[in-house]
């Protein structure tokens, strides 16, 4: 009996052990590496690489065989890239330009993951379920024009077709068969010649570079820097290459052991402190080292709900030149987001406290949620020691067993969408931005992930739209007519303390013009349908209706909230995300099927909380359904 009880114990809240997967994946990641001290990490955040340091995915309770696969692919991927891969002739090799350099850095990591895909055929799937995984979460199956396929994914995908003969997925869509024409009419000779130096980064990296001026995208390299590169580089290639035979044995080897470790596992639960101890590690990890792994999902394409939406709607765009998505790192400076951030916390120190005790609130409700529900009278799970008294009186009555139901809670991710336009100027967006940050603070304990976005316009009075309009002859009904400015000030799966200082931005004297409610929520929406949680919860965050005074000086009077209105109903009806609105001073009501409108900015942090809670508390309804009004 007590050997029942102990083996059933791991299957108690529905969940398995994962700490022997981890363990046999850190196996592996160590031996393709080549080194033995390299840290591996798996938590709820971006998959990245920083030094020897690579953090993964954090395992689901019960994961499924394509999970750990596009667990594995992370993880062979990163590894591969310290192992094949020398960042000082990457560097020195490197082409100017943003595009040229996207495509050069895609292909060098299309090669390092060939050079393992071609010597471990568990490698090989392991990485073509990670690229399903990332082309899927992209969207790239509804992209039919060419304009809108990356080129630098498409020349990745050729470039790892011709040297592994392996195929792009299908969730890879046409992007490859869009630009494939293009890339081998200018470039086929150079393609052909890749098999041959894959082992040579310094001449794969030539080739590369003669690639794209082929395509004239960047320099060809002229004969002096490639003396000169040569001298300095061939000393540290040739070790590497050479290491690559005894890296493949091993890897076989804990590939192979992975499966057989899961299935002898015993299922206990992971404790606390090795959850701590992978916190602690990733803190180290720089931004930076981010960027030197692959990310499924960090290209979003417009879900399946807006394809055509403005045609149907009539709701035209001028011009898209002269708007911008861009991340608060990229509007100010380090130095100023921390004097923005403290001029920020002195604005609100009083209301920490009452902030912090709706947020403390929240989190209780939330936390009770999880796992607190259980199932009694089972033959197997935890032993129930409140039905021992059945064999006392009994003592022929069998043992009676408990066990957790498993919840959904954590499948979750949160979008708060901040309208930055000037009427939010002086408290309203400073509560905003204060509730902003304490909400993903509590939300990222309970293991929800938000994400926090503001809108707004570049200029007043349409910016350069409005000029390329008045230059070109003032034609009749241009449609939206000023230069938007979307903001990313936390993405989800951005950790926290990364991304707190972000949000003094909203402090800045100058940001706050004009907004454009429905492109901002398409936007938004957008960005969140491509995500992999099950569950897709969108806020507004408002003080009234759109207002663009360029856009409405040459358009009805009603065309931006017509729009809007139009935005709100397909997402509710059409769309899986779960959307309400709070409105600050302004009745948000008349728009939204859920919604609330509060008079005070101070009442912000009890709206949202109230909002959020209830929306947890109730099964997901896709949006549907009138939410309690506050005055």
């Amino acid at each position: 009996m007590a050997g029942r009880g102990d083996n059933s114990k791991a299957r108690a809240g529905g969940g398995v052990d994962t700490e022997p997967m981890r363990r046999a994946i850190t196996g592996c990641v160590r031996s393709i590496a080549g080194d033995p001290q390299v840290e591996v990490a798996f938590a709820n955040e971006r998959p990245g690489l920083a030094g020897e340091r690579i953090r993964l995915p954090e395992l689901s309770k019960r994961p499924t065989a394509h999970e750990l696969a596009v667990t594995r692919g992370l993880g062979d991927s990163m590894a591969l890239r310290l192992a094949c891969h020398d960042q000082k002739v990457h560097a020195a090799l490197a082409p100017q330009g943003t595009d040229a350099r996207a495509i050069f850095d895609a292909v060098e990591q299309a090669r390092v993951e060939s050079l393992g895909s071609l010597r471990m055929p568990g490698v090989a799937s392991n990485i073509q379920s990670m690229n399903t995984e990332k082309y899927a979460k992209a969207n790239f199956s509804t992209i039919s024009r060419q304009e809108d396929a990356p080129i630098g994914e498409a020349v990745a995908m050729l470039v790892r077709e011709k040297l592994t003969g392996q195929k792009a997925p299908e969730t890879a869509g046409k992007v490859l068969d869009l630009w494939r024409p293009f890339i081998e009419d200018k470039a086929g000779a150079d393609l052909d010649n890749l098999s041959s130096v894959i082992e040579d980064q310094q001449a794969f990296s030539r080739v590369i570079r003669h690639m794209l001026s082929a395509m004239e995208m960047a320099e060809d390299m002229g004969d002096d820097q490639e003396q000169s590169e040569d001298e300095q580089s061939t000393d540290e290639e040739q070790p590497r290459s050479g290491e690559q035979d005894q890296e493949t044995s091993e890897d076989e080897a804990g590939q192979d052991s992975a499966p057989a470790e899961e299935s002898e596992a015993s299922q206990e639960q992971l404790d606390d402190g090795e959850m701590d101890g992978a916190e602690i590690s990733e803190e180290e990890m720089s931004d930076e080292g981010d960027d030197d792994s692959e990310t499924p999902g960090e290209m979003r394409r417009p879900a399946t709900p807006f394809d055509d939406f403005n045609e149907k709607v009539d709701y035209k765009i001028f011009t898209q030149e002269f708007d911008e998505e861009i991340t608060a790192e990229e509007l100010c400076d380090e130095a100023e987001l921390e004097r923005l951030r403290a001029f920020l916390d002195k604005q609100l120190a009083h209301l920490q406290g009452a902030v912090g005790r709706l947020a403390n609130r929240l989190q209780r409700r939330l936390m009770a949620q999880q796992n607190r529900s259980w199932d009694f009278d089972l033959e197997e799970g935890y032993l129930d020691p409140a039905r021992l008294t059945r064999l006392i009186i009994d003592p022929m009555q069998p043992l009676s067993f408990k066990k957790e139901k498993d919840t959904k809670f954590r499948d979750t991710v949160v979008t708060l969408v901040i309208d930055n336009s000037g009427s939010m100027r002086g408290r309203p967006i400073t509560v905003a931005a204060s509730c902003a940050d304490i909400l993903a603070r509590t939300l990222e304990r309970c293991g929800v992930k938000v994400e926090i976005l503001g809108f707004t316009t570049k200029a007043w009075k349409g910016g350069q739209s409005r000029e390329k309009w008045l230059a070109g002859g003032k034609p009749p009904a241009p449609g939206r007519l000023n230069d938007l400015r979307h903001i990313i000030y936390k993405s989800a799966d951005a950790p926290w303390r990364r991304s707190r200082r972000n949000l003094g931005l909203m402090m800045r004297e100058g940001l706050l013009k004009e907004n454009i409610d429905g492109e901002a929520l398409m936007w938004a929406h957008n960005r969140l349908i491509g995500r992999r949680e099950q569950r897709k919860i969108l806020m507004m965050i408002s003080d009234g209706a759109p207002v663009d005074d360029s856009t409405l000086s040459v358009n009805p009077g009603n065309y931006l909230e017509r729009h809007l209105r139009a935005v709100i109903e397909q997402i509710e009806t059409k769309s899986p995300v779960e959307l309400l609105a709070i409105g600050i001073g302004h009745d948000v009501t008349r728009y939204y099927r859920r919604a609330v409108t509060i008079v005070d900015a101070d009442e912000l942090a009890g709206a949202m909380t109230e909002q959020l809670a209830s929306l947890f508390e109730e099964k997901p309804s896709g949006g549907s359904g009138r939410a309690r009004l506050r005055a």
